[in-house]
Order: structure tokens, then C-alpha cells, then sequence
């Protein structure tokens, strides 16, 4: 995949929990919430203020992030589902 952000925006790919619960019920795919947890896959130059300079981002390619249930923008890519997010609206870095 040859995709590169602009600016502030992080390319993520929801990373998809269990399909079991901890009682061992099987949760049907109409059931299930969105993961509101992914892995960045491409990253912006940063945001531009307005003097001209540029902020670089706080998170990398390969980082594992939380981010808002209704965040960012869906796109789908070669067959695979990726989420356009600004910087911003990433709630946490997993470490």
C-alpha cells in the first residue's frame, strides 16, 4: 500500500478484539461494537500553525493507539478497512 497522510492525519487499522466473551458465549458479528483500539500505519508531516511552522506528530508508524467510537474517517484500501483519524482525536498511546 502506497498511502502517506497529510499533515496532522494518522492512517490507522482497527485492531479486532476477541470473538468470545470471558463466559465463553460466542458474540455474533451484529453484535459486536467497533474496536475503538488500532495500530498506526501511516502518519502525517504534523500540523501547520499559522506562522508557518510545522508540529511534528507524537505518534509513529507501529504504535497502538485508543481513539474516539466516532472518530476519524472510514476508507477501505486493496480489500482491507482503514480509519483516517486527525492527531488530535487519538486518545492514548498503548505502550
Amino acid at each position: 500500500m502506497n498511502l502517506r497522510p497529510l499533515h496532522d492525519r494518522v492512517l490507522i487499522k482497527r485492531i479486532e478484539e476477541a470473538e468470545t466473551a470471558s463466559g465463553g458465549i460466542i458474540i455474533p458479528d451484529t453484535a459486536k461494537e467497533k474496536p475503538q483500539q488500532g495500530e498506526v500505519m501511516g502518519v502525517g508531516d504534523g500540523k501547520l500553525l499559522e506562522n508557518g511552522e510545522r508540529v511534528p506528530p507524537d505518534v509513529k508508524v507501529g504504535d497502538r493507539i485508543l481513539f474516539g467510537k466516532y472518530s476519524g474517517s472510514e476508507i477501505k484500501l486493496e480489500g482491507d478497512e482503514y480509519l483516517i483519524l486527525r492527531e488530535d482525536e487519538i486518545l492514548a498511546v498503548l505502550a
